[in-house]
């Protein structure tokens, strides 16, 4: 599942590697000079991605395999933009805030655009650019963060396995099991390009 819908991805969705000014969190914070980050890359970090019909989401094949195959069976939409989200200002910097969870989180870019910015397996934070279009899922256990781009503006489609949860645990949080798996997973990873 995770080499389809591949077509035209890089359209949707960019990586890059950050800089570390301080500067407005919602700008795109490129390395001088710009360091891109490629889609193995981020597949090597346990991050999927697809791009996907988003002008017709409700009745779109591939989302459906993409949602058997994976077992997500529940799915909203949240709008993050100053107009529909309340308290928007506190939301905006609580994810912000680095944070891992214990499941997956799955993100379905609808409208509009925004940034994950993940850890990589030197702690130097990569920024995902996402599209309309663009799908991605963060493994559970992975650090990372979420915020708007200067567009101010995302609708997206979450996804989830079972019941919705959606439990931030901010950094640090290594005890817990998803990411000492997450971590493990990374090592196994290493270990099998080493060995070829």
């Amino acid at each position: 599942m995770e080499n389809e819908f591949q077509e035209g991805k890089e359209e949707v969705i960019q990586a890059w590697y950050m800089d570390n000014t301080e500067d407005d969190q919602r700008l795109t914070h490129h390395r001088k000079p710009k360091q891109f980050v490629s889609i193995d890359k981020l597949a090597e970090l346990g991050v999927l991605s697809w791009r996907l019909n988003a002008d017709d989401y409700e009745n779109d094949d591939a989302l459906k395999k993409i949602r058997e195959a994976r077992g997500y069976s529940y799915m909203d939409i949240c709008e993050v933009c100053p107009e529909k989200l309340p308290n928007y200002e506190a939301k905006i910097k609580s994810f912000f805030e680095e944070h891992l969870h214990t499941d997956e989180e799955i993100r379905y870019c609808l409208e509009g655009s925004g940034y994950f910015d993940v850890r990589d397996e030197n702690d130097q934070w990569i920024r995902v650019a996402v599209k309309k279009g663009g799908m991605i899922v963060l493994p559970a256990g992975i650090y990372h963060r979420f915020t708007l781009n200067t567009n101010n503006y995302i609708k997206a489609l979450r996804l989830f396995v079972g019941e919705p949860v959606w439990t931030p645990h901010n950094r640090p949080n290594d005890h817990l099991p998803s990411r000492k798996e997450y971590l493990d997973s990374l090592m196994n990873k290493a270990a099998a390009v080493e060995a070829r």
